[in-house]
């Protein structure tokens, strides 16, 4: 009787297949510039603990280049030893017995002829080159710095005052990100490596919520400097805010009646209720920012003017203007972009799309927000016109999902080509050339090329284009600042190289970004406005956050509200998302496993109290 042999992996295989799948949910749960050199330490600790020891290559070679990595990490190694890193694990690559041995230093030496001028940066100026400051993964993603973890454990302490205290020192909207913020910070969040990511941004809003008017800390005494700040968004009032508690004369100036920019005239009520925008924006005006509304620069008050009268002046004028497809007709009667669709909507003079076919083109939030407005402007029909995928859309998921239950049609892969028009001038239909999805492009993402397909008809009244916004920087052009395809031109921190004093960032430097990067880049430009003028003030919340509790963490579901039912929201602009409950924000935040306080932040420096 002949035997069936059954092949069974080795044991040093499903070791090596275990410590690639750990190795891989770390590497997805850390934050973005982690040091490869660091990293390879890492995998050769971990390899080597599990090695049997049998073989010299593993049990000796590993720890010798254990050390070997250290000596570079510490900043005792020489050129010298960094050859002696890459013949080492070479010689184990192909000695060891077991595959563990052999992987580890497979990778070591992948990693040494990968990322050698990271280990040379190590050698020779002492530093690391990928400038990692902050080790705790949400912390670091979050392009503001806010404290999550701090936050998070001040929140299940029920200290929800404290809570928003401590998201201030780094962000002045902490009520408008909890609605709208696109919470990049979650998607490095370790508690993946357990479940899944908490839900930040749910914690921020039930603080917000819960937490009553939390007043602005005092400011610093007068410097007797004086700031001009043009443009009232989120950068440029963020830039205000501390450069005010720095003690500094902050002069906010816009060319619209409201502020906010894009927080106001660009997000719906349903999304952003403007409330909740008056709450942020009360706050920062208290501390004493002086604001000129309806004022525009060139025309009402010369860039020169400003130049003589203020010490430095930010430049903050976001990204507000349309961008045209560049299409046959589309000039037509009942054409119109996302901006002017959204900001008459904000302005209190939505247009009435009752009985109305209504096109939207593009795939980003905006056309998005513009999608679902258009419902509920009383339209028949909303169609939202992509030429990539679903899955390629730019858009949250959420707010994707969120569209198609209000009952409007998502249409991927349909590149428009022309605007048909009436014989009065109005449009009837849309042509769109079937596109199916190509290589990936330098950008990451999948090219979408001519299916072949016949041109697709579709019937319309309204064509929304929403492909992104353009940057008004004529009138500053003319005033001698430097522009780059009509983008200002500024350095990463925030110094235009061509005039003494004046600084840009947000939207008018980086091209339309999102409301956080918005801050982030008020909060750099505070900073760096701050140093020139002389000084070196500290922003600090004196917020005692609670110490870490050592404590089992097993695998719990993650909190997610939802939204009102679509058939009620789709009929008025209320806040259609829903908020946590007091059980939900508490078993949400006790999620959090304190990478501020335990493992590799910790390590690496924990908690970074002021800046």
């Amino acid at each position: 009787m002949s035997r069936m042999y059954i092949e069974t992996p080795s044991r040093a295989q499903t070791v090596v297949e275990g410590l690639y799948r750990d190795v891989e949910r770390r590497i997805a749960a850390s934050p973005p510039g982690l040091c490869p050199v660091d990293m390879a330490l890492s995998f050769l600790r971990l390899c080597h603990a599990q090695t049997c020891g049998k073989c010299s290559p593993c049990r000796i070679g590993l720890g010798q280049l254990t050390r070997l990595v250290e000596s570079v990490l510490d900043g005792e190694a020489s050129l010298e030893t960094i050859n002696l890193i890459e013949k080492t694990a070479r010689v184990i690559a192909a000695s060891s017995d077991c595959a563990i041995g052999a992987e580890a230093a497979e990778m070591v030496l992948r990693g040494v002829q990968g990322f050698r001028e990271d280990y040379v940066e190590h050698v020779v100026n002492h530093r690391c080159i990928t400038g990692l400051t902050q080790p705790v993964p949400c912390v670091s993603l979050c392009p503001a710095g806010v404290d999550i973890p701090g936050y998070i454990a001040l929140i299940n302490e029920k200290r929800y005052a404290d809570a928003v205290r401590l998201i201030r020192k780094d962000n002045p909207f902490p009520s408008t990100c909890a609605f709208v913020c696109e919470h990049p910070c979650e998607a490095r969040c370790r508690r993946s490596m357990v479940d899944a990511p908490i839900n930040i941004c749910g914690l921020k809003r039930y603080a917000v919520e819960h937490a009553g008017v939390v007043p602005a800390p005092a400011c610093a005494p007068s410097t007797g400097k004086r700031i001009a700040v043009i443009g009232g968004g989120p950068g440029g009032l963020s830039a205000a805010y501390f450069l005010s508690l720095m003690g500094h004369q902050v002069v906010v100036y816009d060319r619209l009646e409201k502020l906010g920019g894009m927080l106001r005239y660009g997000i719906p009520d349903y999304r952003l209720p403007q409330a909740v925008l008056d709450a942020d924006i009360d706050c920062i005006l208290s501390t004493g920012v002086e604001v000129h509304t309806g004022v525009s620069i060139g025309e009402d008050i010369s860039f020169e003017r400003l130049e003589d009268e203020f010490d430095a002046i930010y430049l903050s004028i976001g990204a507000q203007n349309d961008k045209k497809i560049g299409i046959p007709g589309e000039d037509s009667k009942g054409v119109l972009s996302a901006v002017e669709l959204l900001r008459a909507t904000g302005s209190g003079k939505a247009p009435d799309f009752t009985g109305k076919h209504v096109v939207v083109i593009g795939g980003g939030n905006v056309s998005m927000d513009a999608t679902r407005t258009a419902r509920r402007l009383g339209a028949a029909s909303v169609t939202c016109m992509y030429r990539r995928r679903v899955e390629d859309m730019t858009a949250l998921a959420d707010e994707i999902a969120e569209a198609a239950e209000e009952g409007c049609e998502i249409m991927p892969l349909q590149a428009p080509v022309a605007i048909e028009a009436d014989e009065q001038g109005n449009v009837c239909a849309i042509v769109t050339r079937p596109q199916q999805i190509g290589p990936v492009g330098k950008d990451g993402r999948p090219r979408p090329v001519n299916a072949g397909l016949p041109d697709l008809h579709t019937p319309c009244d309204i064509v929304v284009v929403a492909i992104g916004q353009g940057i008004d920087s004529k009138t500053f052009e003319e005033a001698g600042i430097p522009t780059v395809r009509g983008a200002i031109s500024a350095l990463p921190d925030s110094f235009v190289k061509e005039k003494s004093k004046v600084f840009a960032g947000g939207d008018a430097v980086t091209g339309p970004a999102t409301v956080i990067r918005a801050v982030a880049a008020g909060k750099v430009a505070a900073a760096n406005i701050d140093a020139f003028l002389g000084f070196h003030h500290e922003i600090s919340a004196d917020v005692t956050v609670p110490p870490a509790r050592l404590t089992n963490t097993p695998a719990c579901g993650r909190v997610q509200p939802g939204c009102r039912p679509a058939a009620e929201r789709v009929c008025d602009f209320e806040l259609a998302s829903l908020g946590m409950t007091e059980g939900e924000a508490m078993q949400e935040s006790s999620r959090c496993l304190r990478c501020d306080h335990f493992g590799y932040g910790n390590f690496k420096g924990g908690r970074q109290e002021r800046w």
